[in-house]
């Protein structure tokens, strides 16, 4: 499945004023760029990759609608696949992009 074009507009939207806005297609979907860092995706699930930092993993996960993003079986820290019923509003999907956006910002621009 591809990702979902309405969510990466409404990525978009909330990204758009953030210096050095980059897209990339990245894992089948399309990321978002801050610096040359990865800090969201529009994942090709139909939900979001998320970048965090490792260290707030714990507090984010829930299994339900935040879960650590596992690739070839292997949970993966500071990568978080989000739901798509969990980003329906505006403000809830400020909420997680904020989570990525510090995280990225918080890296040395690549």
């Amino acid at each position: 499945m591809a990702y979902d074009p309405e969510l990466a507009d409404r990525l978009r939207e909330v990204l758009q004023d953030e210096p050095g806005l980059r897209e990339q297609r990245m894992f089948g979907g399309l990321g978002f760029m801050l610096g040359g860092n990865m800090a969201v995706a529009a994942s090709n699930d139909g939900g979001i990759l998320l970048r965090i930092d490792p260290a707030t993993a714990d507090e984010l996960v829930d299994d339900v609608v935040a879960r650590r993003f596992e690739m070839r079986g292997r949970a993966m820290d500071g990568w978080l696949s989000v739901d798509p019923a969990a980003a329906q509003t505006d403000e809830a999907l400020r909420a997680w992009v904020a989570h990525g956006v510090a995280y990225a910002r918080s890296l040395p621009p690549k």
